[in-house]
Parts: C-alpha cells; sequence; structure tokens
C-alpha cells in the first residue's frame, strides 16, 4: 500500500463516510452520534474484517515503522471504526419493532459471519448484502409508511395500517436528502475496505491454492 493511500486518501474517504451518515438534513441540520449497540457492531464489524484477512493490522502498525508511519496506520484504523459505528447508526432503524428486528437480525449475522470464517471477497459480498437490505427496508419502506400521505385514500390507508400494527412501525420520515447521503456513504464505505491492506497469509493461501490447481491440470494433461 503507497504512503499516499494510507496517509491521505483512506483517513479521508472513511471521513466523508462518517460525516455523510451522521448528517441529518432538514429545517434544522443536526448531527446523529453512533449509538452505544453500533459502537459494539462497529467492532464486531472491524474484528470480522481482521478474521477474513481485509485487513491487516500489523502492517499499519508495527515496530519496524516509524512514529509517524504508525500514526498514519492508527488513523486509519479509528477512522474505519468510527466510519463502521456510524453507519451502522444511519442504517438501523431509530426505534420500535423495526429496530427491534434490525438488531436481532444483525446479531444472528454477525454470529453466523464469526462461525463461518468468511474469506476477504465473501465478506465484502455479505457487507454488501446487509447494508443494502437495511437501506431499503429504512429508506424504502419505512419511508414509505412515516411519510405524510397525500389524499384521502392514502391517509385512509396509512391510518388502517398505522391501527393494525399499534403504530409499532411508524419511524421518524427521513428527509430525501438523508437517503442519498447514506447510499453515497455505502459505496465510499466498501471501496474504502476494498482498499484497506490485506493480511499477507491471503497471498500465501492464494498463491498456494493457484499451484495446487496448476499442478492437478498438468498432471491431468
Amino acid at each position: 500500500m503507497t504512503p499516499l493511500r494510507e496517509a491521505v486518501v483512506l483517513p479521508l474517504l472513511f471521513l466523508t463516510v462518517v460525516c455523510a451518515a451522521a448528517i441529518r438534513p432538514g429545517s434544522a441540520v443536526s448531527v446523529a452520534p453512533p449509538t452505544l449497540g453500533s459502537l459494539v457492531a462497529g467492532v464486531a464489524v472491524v474484528g470480522l474484517l481482521v478474521r477474513s484477512g481485509a485487513l491487516a493490522p500489523e502492517r499499519l502498525m508495527n515496530g519496524t515503522r516509524s512514529a509517524l508511519a504508525n500514526v498514519n496506520g492508527a488513523s486509519v484504523l479509528v477512522t474505519v471504526f468510527a466510519a463502521t459505528a456510524e453507519l451502522v447508526t444511519a442504517l438501523v432503524p431509530e426505534s420500535g419493532v423495526p429496530a427491534l428486528v434490525a438488531w436481532i437480525v444483525l446479531a444472528t449475522l454477525m454470529g453466523q459471519a464469526f462461525a463461518m470464517a468468511p474469506d476477504r471477497t465473501r465478506l465484502l459480498r455479505g457487507l454488501l448484502v446487509i447494508f443494502g437490505a437495511s437501506f431499503l427496508l429504512k429508506f424504502v419502506v419505512l419511508a414509505a409508511l412515516s411519510a405524510p400521505a397525500e389524499g384521502r385514500v392514502s391517509r385512509a390507508v396509512q391510518m388502517l395500517f398505522e391501527g393494525l400494527t399499534l403504530g409499532m412501525l411508524s419511524q421518524r420520515a427521513p428527509h430525501p436528502l438523508e437517503g442519498y447521503l447514506v447510499f453515497a456513504a455505502i459505496v465510499l464505505y466498501l471501496v474504502g475496505v476494498a482498499l484497506l491492506p490485506p493480511a499477507a497469509w491471503r497471498y500465501s493461501l492464494l498463491n498456494a491454492t493457484t499451484g495446487s490447481t496448476l499442478a492437478a491440470r498438468h498432471a491431468g494433461t
């Protein structure tokens, strides 16, 4: 990994994710800090990145590097964690049954991922699916149910739905710009994770697998 990517590109990329996921636009713009649950989820996701080989902390901080290089490496690790926690906060519904279901599903998927120990590629695909599904749930489905209804028929349907669910699915109607910011945050986060320095053992395993495949092909011929 080049010094420019480590010192400038990655920290700025993940800080942009933090800002995009934390901003709540509207008549009064506010900033939402990460919740305690999101901090725990951030630790779990970073742990999965390390376990899968997508992130190698020893390549960012070790005794053979200079003090300045270790500071740069520490900034990458801190911004990765901050971006993960803030993105989870932006994607999980804020209250009610949807929030409970989202946390249960997220905890289940995290536990399953730790048990399966996926590789880097599978983990990236899994994060894409989890973040994409969470985005659709919060900013498409729940936003449509919580948005102010236009017309008498729409209001009647919405009131009927809230009556059947006892209002447990109603959420704060997000500002239209909020969805675009979170979508951009998801894309930037996945790009940043793909640019992180992978573990060295991944290359050893890949070379060994490639060598075995080529040997089998030559033996077959």
